[in-house]
């Protein structure tokens, strides 16, 4: 089976020319599952977190972030009819849950208000068949919320946002995990006593690389996905597939070897 795992990409600060990539890419591999590793919603304007330093940020909207969304999300499920998608809540979807507990004092009607603004409804994942897993909820018997297992493989939005999070997130897990947040293509393969090679993976993002919160920083990110070939054992292959310039360098190296 071929395993697509997507990085955050952020609403309507999607990267149009790395999402086209990736895009061309999912519906040549047609894979059996998808893996969205949270943060599609970039939940701004209303519920954003972010301190604005530019009057142009203040032209953001939930309206146009769900909009753009939805529409990343009719262009997944176009591409790749017969996988099924796992959606796991980033710390941005959860905006929406935690300006709504900074806002009432009422739980149901807290939770009322999110039934109908949060990202289960406006994105239509019942309906499109996608499942959601809440960062707030522990799945499967995992001691850590927001956490799937598949096969051999933990995923996870991100516990952490240093520059060394794969070793990180490699250390806590003690396992191989995928995880997303960090904006950053990353990748470590240890060995241990017990163990012949665990690995920890960020594939990057699909969101546009230097926000205009980053200010005159640079942010260092890069565009990517994630691609696993998975034997029927669960035990799994996986690469960080980069995209370039809007150019996927799977896409390349499958022309070049004309496969």
């Amino acid at each position: 089976m071929i395993r697509v795992i997507i990085p955050d990409s952020h609403g309507e600060h999607i990267d149009l020319p790395a999402a086209g990539a990736f895009l061309a890419d999912l519906k040549r591999l047609a894979p059996g599952e998808i893996v969205m590793l949270g943060d599609h919603l970039d939940a701004g304007g209303t519920f954003s977190q972010h301190q604005r330093n530019y009057t142009n940020e203040l032209v953001e909207s939930y309206e146009a972030d769900v909009a753009a969304c939805n529409a990343f999300l009719d262009e997944v499920c176009k591409a790749a009819k017969q996988a099924r998608i796992h959606y796991l809540e980033g710390n941005h979807e959860a905006h929406v849950q935690r300006w709504a507990a900074r806002m009432f004092t009422s739980r149901r009607d807290a939770e009322m208000v999110v039934d109908q603004l949060g990202p289960e409804k406006v994105l239509r994942l019942r309906e499109r068949g996608i499942r959601y897993y809440k960062s707030s909820v522990m799945y499967q018997g995992l001691s850590i919320p927001g956490t799937i297992r598949l096969g051999k493989c933990y995923f996870t939005h991100g516990i952490c946002h240093s520059k060394n999070a794969d070793r990180t997130h490699l250390s806590k897990f003690g396992e191989p995990v995928v995880f997303g947040h960090v904006h950053r293509s990353m990748s470590v393969i240890e060995s241990t006593v017990t163990k012949a090679a665990i690995g920890a993976w960020c594939p990057g993002t699909l969101a546009k690389l230097q926000p205009l919160y980053k200010h005159t920083s640079p942010s260092g990110w890069t565009h990517g996905y994630g691609l696993q070939f998975v034997e029927r054992s669960g035990r799994f292959l996986h690469l960080n597939v980069p995209i370039v310039r809007g150019r996927s360098l799977l896409a390349d190296l499958t022309k070049e070897l004309k496969l």
